[in-house]
């Protein structure tokens, strides 16, 4: 647990950062229309306490730190839409001790010329990690490593298309699509953990992908957020399609206070036998969201 509180130190300070910034930004008086820069910080807690309870059950702890920006250029024909999302949280259970719930780094990036309406010719760029080394655990709770950052690490770019019909819909396809795989730990690369040859760090796929985004309100203060990827390789088996969809619900109860819920799928044909057919993640709690 103390290996992880500087991380968490380190996300509360990019917070309060994120924070000044747009309180600077607001006082002033000569705004750059071309970009607009907007986003969340989440932070969300769940506890569950048992005491001489007949039907039994675990005492639990969790704490989650979500930030979310968006960074969004428009002049003329052109447009350029990026997207961070960083996220890490820890549960605590009696008798297993600190866990991770979630880790990742996400960096999205789009840029697009206008051919019509709501299409683009776009080139479409995301890469993914997360910060710290993952576990699985045995009925003794002993670990073993399964990843670690940059291990894996997925890059994935190409020309393409979109359909874009507003920030909160959008459909980007791109059938010339490259995707290389980074491990860079030597024991996971000797295994060939995530579809690399045992001993190389690198695998290259070229294929197709299909990234979109939609995002709705249910009702008032409630939103339904849906990202959805999807790659083919051409090279080895297109027909196993790597899958990764994530949904996510937001509940505003005021200004500051939000109960949020998600849930993520992953299914990848080149994770290794530490993995599920199916990864599941579902994250679930109440907290304080600071949007600008």
């Amino acid at each position: 647990m103390k290996k992880n509180l500087p991380l968490l130190f380190l996300f509360l300070c990019i917070s309060l950062a994120g924070f000044s910034a747009t309180i600077t930004g607001s006082d002033s008086t000569h705004k750059d229309t071309t970009w607009k820069i907007h986003g969340q910080n989440t932070f969300l807690i769940s506890q569950s306490s048992f005491s001489n309870w007949a039907a039994g059950g675990v005492n639990a702890f969790s704490g989650n730190i979500v930030l979310d920006y968006d960074f969004d250029y428009k002049k003329a024909n052109w447009s350029w839409d990026n997207k961070v999302i960083l996220g890490y949280g820890l549960s605590d259970q009696t008798g297993l001790g600190w866990r991770k719930n979630d880790d990742r780094i996400i960096l999205n990036s789009l840029l697009g010329y206008k051919a019509a309406k709501y299409w683009l010719y776009t080139f479409y760029a995301n890469f993914q990690t997360q910060f710290t080394n993952g576990y699985s655990y045995d009925s003794n709770n002993q670990k073993t490593l399964i990843s670690a950052l940059f291990a894996p690490a997925y890059l994935t770019f190409g020309p393409g298309f979109a359909y874009k019909q507003s920030d909160n819909f959008r459909v980007n396809i791109s059938p010339l699509a490259s995707r290389i795989t980074i491990v860079q730990n030597d024991s996971l690369a000797s295994a060939g953990a995530f579809g690399v040859n045992p001993g190389e760090h690198h695998l290259f796929q070229f294929g197709a992908s299909i990234d979109a985004y939609y995002k709705v309100n249910v009702v008032k203060n409630i939103a339904f957020e849906n990202i959805l990827k999807l790659f083919s390789n051409y090279l080895a088996q297109p027909q196993n399609i790597y899958a990764d969809y994530s949904a996510n619900l937001f509940m505003k109860v005021n200004k500051l206070v939000t109960v949020n819920a998600g849930v993520e799928l992953i299914s990848d044909p080149k994770a290794t036998t530490y993995h599920e057919a199916l990864q599941v993640r579902q994250i679930f709690g109440a907290g304080i969201t600071y949007k600008f």
